[in-house]
């Protein structure tokens, strides 16, 4: 047998089996689809009056730490492309309402309830985010109740360290975080394509897209899955912009004399506004329920002394009109009165007032980058990117 005919038999073997497969395939999505069709577990009739209008529905780069002596590392490319998937939740339309119909009272009762809708878009929104989210549209069968649904979503929370999402087109027409009690006419799911850390990579897509498969299997729904191809570009190209971001500005306080002892340390720090946090790190509050910046005494939880304390500030999470460097070196110089230190750099040189005020504008240059990438520092959406 000549080496032609041996391939021609494995090639005729490899489409035979993929006909089977494909014909296999075929045949458990149609099962499945009988088996809805006539299961008796079906939703309450209640669900479908009212029906709501359409809605369209819609290699780890290593940290770089900035120095205060280095000159400004070369900047990032802030743009990127959107995210593969084509489908987006479209806003909810509200009517404007005619002067004619207008309440003459001050307010009305369905303001609370416009601000509620409103609210919930927003999380919606900020849960499955087009920029930095590879969209996962699922059709439905029938309209659906979210606690029937969550379980199964629940099952499906993370694809390697990458947060998974879901959200529902609620029948009042507003995309919404899936909830107990509410009714969903569409769905759409996202995955995050980048942390701080590393990009979404082939293995975890394909077992997202397994996973998704079996999911939509269980709630009656068809997935929509972008090409891995394109998925993979973006997650690359955001992963990029989010490591030549990864910005933290340190300002070290060095003692003048003898070491300080940590139990000295810890009153002028309680004096100072620090709080304690329960993995023991120092940080200062920033009056919202996060932090500016944090404080590190350099030393391990046995040692009784520390001659340097070091004040972080992680750029990209804190929102610009905080003003976190400032508050920071505000702090390192009230320290040096204190503690009887010297504001120094990670190699012990004395940073003066100038040189403070040449890393601050190096940050309010940052910050400009981010806002032009459409990723405020401090938002929402940075704070997904730099966990």
């Amino acid at each position: 047998m000549t080496d032609l005919q041996i391939t021609l038999f494995g090639a005729g073997g490899v489409f035979i089996v993929g006909v089977f497969s494909y014909n296999k395939w075929q045949e458990y999505k149609a099962k499945k689809s009988v088996e809805r069709a006539f299961s008796t577990d079906h939703d309450d009739v209640l669900m479908r009056e009212g029906d709501a209008p359409a809605v369209e529905a819609q290699e780890p780069v290593l940290r770089q730490e900035p120095r205060f002596d280095a000159a400004p590392a070369a900047k990032a490319e802030p743009s990127f492309g959107a995210p593969p998937a084509t489908v987006v939740p479209d806003a909810p339309v509200h009517a404007e309402p005619s002067l004619a119909d207008a309440d003459p009272a001050p307010a009305t009762p369905a303001a609370p309830a416009q601000q509620e809708v409103s609210a919930a878009s927003e999380q919606a929104t900020s849960l499955v985010d087009p920029l930095i989210d590879c969209l996962l549209p699922l059709s439905l069968e029938a309209p659906v109740r979210g606690d029937k649904i969550l379980p199964v979503l629940q099952t499906l929370r993370l694809v390697g360290n990458k947060p998974v999402h879901f959200i529902g087109l609620h029948v009042n027409g507003d995309w919404e975080p899936i909830t107990h009690g509410g009714v969903y006419t569409k769905m759409q799911g996202g995955v995050q394509l980048a942390s701080r850390s590393t990009a979404l990579n082939e293995l975890e897509y394909s077992e997202l897209v397994t996973r998704l498969r079996g999911v939509a299997d269980e709630i009656g729904a068809e997935p929509e899955v972008p090409d891995m191809m394109e998925v993979m570009a973006e997650a690359r190209n955001l992963h990029r912009f989010v490591a030549g971001h990864d910005a933290q500005l340190g300002v070290n306080l060095h003692t003048n004399g003898a070491p300080w002892a940590i139990s000295t340390l810890l009153f002028a720090l309680e004096k100072q506004g620090f709080d304690v946090r329960p993995d023991g790190r120092f940080v200062m509050p920033d009056g919202d329920g996060g932090y500016l910046f944090s404080l590190s005494t350099n030393v391990t939880l046995a040692e009784e002394t520390t001659p340097r304390l070091t004040l972080l500030l992680d750029v990209p999470c804190v929102a610009p009109a905080r003003d976190g460097f400032g508050a920071m070196v505000a702090c390192a110089k009230a320290l040096v009165g204190r503690l009887d230190a010297t504001i120094v750099d990670d190699y012990n040189q004395a940073l003066s007032d100038a040189a403070l005020a040449e890393i601050a504008g190096q940050v309010q240059e940052f910050y400009q980058e981010m806002d032009a990438a459409d990723i405020p520092a401090g938002s929402t959406r940075a704070l997904r990117l730099f966990s």
